[in-house]
């Protein structure tokens, strides 16, 4: 099998790239070391024929108990349209069936029309019971 998806932990590097090469915003190194460090889970899609490349990657943030958030759910702009990003989050929800309790709340936030995706995974959207806010620190 070409594509291998599985639990690893990346360099801080490593993500930095995968973030800004995707699309997202980017990440200093003291960001990218610190929340790497406090993930709960990350999921990385392997090219076996490019050298174990690295061109896809999700994580799972949180306590782990009581409230998670699905993040940095990334695929390289060549690899985009293939169905990774479907596998990403397969990986992703397997740990959580079998690592997070029932009562935990799994939050995230889709761009564009990524909610399409994570609509087959249970997530609803939550307007207008709750509003979704966030600000980036300067």
């Amino acid at each position: 099998m070409r594509y291998e998806v599985i639990y690893q932990d990346i360099t801080p590097n490593e993500y930095i790239h995968l973030r800004v090469s995707s699309g997202l915003s980017p990440k200093n190194l003291m960001a990218a070391t610190i929340g790497l460090a406090n993930s709960l889970c990350c999921v990385v899609v392997l090219d076996k024929d490019d050298a174990d490349r690295i061109i896809g990657m999700g994580r799972l943030v949180g306590d782990g108990a009581c409230h998670c958030q699905v993040v940095d759910i990334c695929v390289l702009p060549e690899y985009q349209g293939q169905g990774f990003g479907k596998m990403i989050m397969t990986k992703l929800n397997e740990f959580i069936e079998e690592n997070i309790p029932e009562s935990c709340y799994i939050n995230l936030i889709a761009d564009g029309e990524a909610y399409r995706l994570y609509e087959k995974y249970g997530f609803k959207e939550v307007w207008p019971k709750s509003r979704g806010m966030g600000y980036v620190k300067k």
